[in-house]
């Protein structure tokens, strides 16, 4: 396998738990087809299992199924496995592209009886089209309405049954009567590292790759509790045994090819170690608003708060008060620094703010 080059991504896309560019070949190559084969989220596997399961026995469709949780944990790989564990068709489409109720009635009217619907950031989906999804999911029918104004006609329009399978990230947005149609809700979370590992090593085995057991919880111990980082740490290690070392990755490997990559023990890269640094060094911990922060480390507001906040705060580096954002006791241990007397995360109050800032 020498698909990919050693320099094809920057650390920051290496990171990103979205997918990338000319990934979707390879993630479609390691998703698991079947419920045994899916790593990690055991809970969510064993009521799907049983959803699943009583639906076969009965000889009818599934409840429809939520999926929510945060990129890259395997939302899409859950819905081709309830797919494929009722040995159904899958139909794949996603919210932002159901702009018109017409678009959704024409993919609903092609279904066969016992279809997979997947709809991946269903919570993106527009309302015209929505609301006519919620019948075609209670009552396995659909209004067709033809002509505009006074002289437009409802034409009913009947469904087969189908199961739908939502996905989304931000299960807040969701409105109350789509969420109350679900018959299965699940939330999908971040990954233990042990459960990482075992999906490292399950990748290395299709990949071709020669991982040793250390190598492994290496890069799982890197991948921020998330499947698609891990594969993806794994291909950029496996690029780098196979060019500077023997081809296996062993610990000192991984360890070699992450720091190319900017990727330090923690699973931070350099864009999350700019903002801690920044928050450190330029404003001796915080607080201090979003937009400063930004604006210190070069990028914009939004890429801070999307993209390097929510691993910080989980990692217990960085916390966001009213005042503004504030580095932890571990977020100064972290860049080798002794945090103060008394500072935030060590048991104490937020330092207050010298800044004057807001969030």
């Amino acid at each position: 396998m020498h698909d990919d080059s050693v320099t094809e991504f920057d650390a920051d896309e290496t990171l990103s738990a979205l997918p990338q560019t000319g990934e979707r070949e390879v993630e479609t190559t390691l998703r698991p087809r079947k419920l045994a084969e899916f790593v990690g989220q055991p809970r969510v596997r064993e009521q799907l299992e049983l959803v699943l399961e009583s639906a076969r026995r009965r000889g009818v469709p599934p409840d429809h199924v939520l999926l929510s949780g945060p990129p890259g944990l395997g939302k899409t790989s859950l819905a081709m496995i309830v797919a494929a564990e009722l040995d159904a068709a899958i139909r794949i489409t996603s919210g932002p592209a159901l702009e018109r109720a017409g678009d959704l009635a024409a993919m609903l009217s092609n279904l066969a009886e016992g279809d997979v619907l997947f709809i991946d950031e269903i919570h993106r989906i527009a309302k015209p089209a929505e609301e006519l999804l919620y019948s075609a999911m209670e009552d396995f029918r659909v209004d067709v309405v033809v002509g505009k104004g006074p002289g437009a006609t409802a034409i009913p329009l009947d469904v087969e049954p189908f199961t739908l399978v939502g996905a989304t990230t931000r299960s807040g947005l969701l409105t109350g009567p789509m969420r109350d149609r679900f018959g299965f809700v699940a939330h999908l979370d971040f990954y233990e590292p042990h459960e990482l590992e075992q999906v490292v090593i399950r990748s290395s085995r299709i990949l071709g790759v020669q991982v040793a057991e250390d190598g492994a919880a290496e890069i799982a111990g890197r991948s921020r509790g998330t499947p698609r980082i891990a594969n993806r740490l794994l291909r950029r290690v496996r690029d780098y045994a196979e060019v500077r070392a023997d081809g296996v990755v062993t610990r000192e490997v991984a360890r070699a090819a992450l720091r190319v990559y900017d990727v330090d023990e923690l699973g931070l890269d350099r864009l999350d170690r700019a903002v801690l640094t920044a928050l450190v060094s330029n404003f001796g911990g915080g607080p201090v608003g979003l937009s400063t922060l930004a604006v210190a480390v070069g990028e914009q507001p939004d890429t801070v708060e999307e993209v390097c906040e929510p691993f910080l705060v989980r990692a217990g580096l960085l916390a966001r008060t009213p005042r503004g954002r504030v580095a932890t006791a571990s977020g100064w241990r972290h860049l080798g620094k002794t945090p103060p007397n008394g500072i935030f995360g060590s048991g104490a109050p937020p330092a207050p703010d010298l800044f004057g800032l807001e969030s």
